[in-house]
């Protein structure tokens, strides 16, 4: 049965940073150990109930395309053993699917995003404009189409609390530089040309993906953070897919469908879940791991 992480507690490690999901502690030197808690966001607010094993299967559905992609792209695990950093008297065991010792980047200033088919806010601002992040898409597109090719569509990165905001490549390269915009938006585009391929042969169409980048001290780029899991991609059964339509995705669509029949005002504190959609909620991830990376959870 999956264990349980709401927060990490690791002491005589020093918290750099507790996000959404993430714990992130800074090891010293040049290196970070990142955990994967099993708390869940919905409308940018943090749930008070976790998903039981949710931390363990994201780490190993990143860990999994880091892998498959390291010929690609570069990226931020070290491969040391996250048991050799705990601290003593902590259960390695909790930590040993959900945690990962990673270089230490300088972040690039952008969110880094991939889209193969225009949905989300991507069909917001197609429908409002004919366009994404500046570009122009052809006419009379509907919802959930694919688009002739892949489009990089770069967003802000906002503040805790804030909203990211679509930009153009114009004011991507403003924010983190020419050279990098470009490397960055290169990366992305093949990133997910490459996991698009894979997921089909799966079953699964990946509509859109976001990446985070970083750089070291010498400037070379890494792909870090987490990648192409559920919660940072728009993954879809293929068997369910239908243009015009907003097809069932393999994340938390679950959780946010059940808080829209709630008179809530999306502001802390959030409500409680039914047990009942936890456990479809933690099923629909255990899919997206079987079925892009062959792991099984019980």
């Amino acid at each position: 049965m999956a264990t349980t992480l709401l927060s990490s507690d690791l002491p005589g490690l020093a918290l750099r940073h507790r996000g959404k999901v993430r714990d992130v502690f800074d090891l010293g030197d040049d290196k970070l150990l990142i955990v994967a808690s099993d708390r869940l966001s919905a409308f940018d607010v943090v749930l008070p109930d976790p998903i039981p094993g949710k931390g363990e299967m994201l780490c190993q559905i990143s860990n999994f395309w880091f892998g498959k992609t390291a010929s690609l792209m570069p990226n931020h695990l070290t491969g040391i053993d996250v048991a050799s950093v705990l601290p003593e008297g902590v259960d390695a065991a909790l930590y040993a699917q959900r945690a990962v010792v990673t270089k230490k980047l300088k972040p690039v200033p952008i969110e880094a995003i991939a889209r193969g088919y225009v949905i989300g806010s991507g069909w917001k601002d197609y429908q409002r404009t004919g366009r994404v992040s500046g570009i122009a898409l052809p006419d009379g597109l509907r919802q959930a189409e694919q688009l002739p090719e892949p489009i990089f569509t770069p967003s802000t990165k906002a503040a805790v609390g804030d909203h990211d905001e679509n930009i153009d490549f114009d004011t991507a390269v403003k924010l983190a530089g020419a050279d990098l915009a470009e490397q960055v938006r290169d990366a992305t585009l093949r990133l997910y040309t490459f996991a698009a391929a894979h997921a089909a042969e799966r079953g699964i169409i990946l509509a859109d993906t976001k990446f985070e980048f970083g750089t070291d001290e010498t400037g070379r780029l890494y792909v870090m953070d987490e990648m192409l899991t559920p919660d940072s991609s728009r993954y879809w059964p293929a068997d369910e897919y239908a243009v015009g339509t907003s097809p069932p995705s393999y994340d938390k669509q679950i959780v946010r469908d059940y808080l829209e029949t709630l008179d809530w005002d999306k502001t802390p504190p959030g409500p409680r879940l039914p047990a009942e959609v936890i456990e479809r909620t933690r099923a629909r991830y255990a899919e997206a791991l079987q079925r892009l990376a062959g792991i099984h959870v019980d």
